[in-house]
């Protein structure tokens, strides 16, 4: 049995004169501790794909189970990490993570929750940063700090909604490689969402590609059969890597040229509107005259 499911998965918005189904027919099975990257345009629906998984939108049609229960509401048990860093300005990194285990293990006791959320400050490497607030932080720090706070909670499953996307490159390959190292020392199951080719291939087991949307869908899936741990240092002479770069590439370009094909014949009539003739007022025209008798004499003049 698969430990995340996504089985046979619709979901639109709006009225039913105008509903637009961004999500269609999307099936999905990820194993106990696998890394998983979901790749896609921007506007194809993986946020919402996210917001599924994590339960902060229902399914019009299809479940959502873990470990084989079908799942509704948000819970502990599936942690995500947006694009934003989503914390608590008013807050230090240590009050941020702390209020987080406080509401999820009400019955830790004072000395365990600090030894706790140390742990996860410890782990991406935010110690000396503990009391800073998140106006204090650069951008990388923020999402270290949203990071711990996430694993902090011990979630079986982690969410990642392209969480490195706002970070300029030198920051977000750091960051890749704390992701790597903690989930290589503390395995769990993760489901990342991206639009980077060369971040899937490095960080997951399994690429799955998202279709355009509207009504997009799920569909061909590429294996990563490269050792771990992997040294970006070397990935541009591993041919696995060059291979599955260029075949997930040229796969993502024929999907845009498909989708453009479908569309290229749609039409919408644009209204035709014309602008109402209309006078103005007599005492707009007497000011527009009188301030050009002024300043007409002035132009040109010595």
């Amino acid at each position: 049995m698969s430990f995340l499911e996504i089985d046979n998965v619709n979901l639109g918005f709006g009225p039913p004169t105008s509903r637009t189904e961004v999500l269609e027919n999307i099936n999905l099975k990820v194993k106990e501790n696998e890394f998983v990257a979901i790749i896609g345009f921007s506007g194809s629906g993986k946020s919402t794909l996210m917001n599924l998984l994590a339960g902060l939108q229902l399914p019009d049609k299809g479940e959502v189970r873990l470990n084989g229960e079908v799942k509704g509401a948000p819970g502990p048990d599936r942690g995500i990490m947006f694009q934003n860093y989503s914390l608590l300005p008013w807050l230090s990194v240590f009050e941020n993570i702390e209020l987080a285990v406080r509401s999820v293990f009400p019955k830790m006791k004072k000395a365990e929750v600090e030894g706790h959320v140390m742990n996860y400050i410890d782990m991406v490497k935010l110690t000396p940063a503990r009391d800073r607030k998140p106006h204090e932080l650069s951008g990388g720090m923020r999402q270290r700090a949203s990071l711990a706070r996430t694993l902090s909670l011990k979630p079986e499953v982690l969410l990642l909604d392209e969480p490195l996307s706002a970070l300029d490159a030198l920051t977000r390959s750091d960051l890749q490689d704390e992701i790597l190292r903690i989930w290589e020392e503390d395995k769990r199951t993760v489901v990342m969402i991206t639009n980077d080719v060369d971040e899937a291939v490095l960080m997951a087991d399994r690429i799955i590609t998202l279709t355009m949307g509207p009504r997009a869908t799920l569909a061909k899936e590429f294996t990563v059969n490269m050792d771990r741990p992997r040294d970006r240092h070397t990935l541009n002479d591993h041919p696995e890597f060059m291979r599955l770069k260029s075949e997930i590439t040229a796969f993502l370009f024929a999907l845009n040229r498909e989708s453009k094909a479908e569309n290229k014949d749609e039409f919408i009539p644009m209204p035709d509107v014309q602008p109402k003739d209309f006078k103005l007022p007599s005492a707009t025209l007497k000011f527009k005259h009188l301030n050009k008798k002024v300043i007409s004499p002035s132009v040109g003049s010595k």
